[in-house]
């Protein structure tokens, strides 16, 4: 897999919305900030379906680890998904394909189209940052360690192994490790 990373700033985030919107559609960036608030893997997040959604709360099996989940759904996730449910109220999926043939058999967008649209956001000069589909989950792990929450409790929110694939995930170095040692003469 190919390096991709994180938006680390408000500013970045912001952007890339924006971008995705008026590049690409509403739904695109719809798709990006429920991504980075629920930080799910592409698949499972095109696979939401309404019927999911029980108040503030989410319940689905996740595709790579087959994990019964229960997530809970922040302010922000909220907003999109009430939006898009008055705006589609006859759709199915969260993020519904409207082409005549996806309207036909009542399906989510692809990960293909998906990414296309994040790889063509990120190489625009005003964001240049290496995106995919994966990009949000990173972006919620890295916004949540900038925070200084601890690193456990990242690795339990992305569903990580061990704090280990946390910190390589969000690209803590053994150099930054080692320079805790100079911060932190006690």
């Amino acid at each position: 897999m190919n390096h991709v990373e994180a938006a680390k700033t408000p500013e970045q985030i912001r952007r890339i919305e924006y971008a995705l919107a008026d590049g690409h559609g509403q739904v695109y960036a719809d798709i990006w900030k429920i991504g980075i608030n629920l930080a799910l893997w592409i698949s499972d997040l095109l696979s939401l379906r309404y019927d999911q959604v029980a108040g503030d709360t989410l319940e689905l099996v996740e595709g790579k680890t087959k994990k019964r989940r229960i997530i809970r759904i922040n302010a922000a996730a909220r907003e999109v998904i009430d939006r898009r449910r008055r705006e589609h109220p006859d759709h199915v999926y969260l993020f519904q394909g409207e082409s005549n043939r996806a309207k036909a058999l009542s399906k989510p967008l692809s990960r293909s189209v998906v990414s296309r649209a994040f790889k063509a956001v990120g190489e625009r000069r005003s964001i240049d940052l290496r995106l995919n589909t994966h990009s949000m989950r990173k972006t919620r792990g890295w916004a949540m360690h900038n925070a200084g929450k601890p690193i456990e409790l990242i690795c339990m929110t992305l569903n990580h192994s061990s704090p280990a694939v946390t910190m390589r995930y969000l690209g803590i170095t053994q150099e930054e490790v080692q320079a805790l040692a100079d911060e932190f003469c006690l």
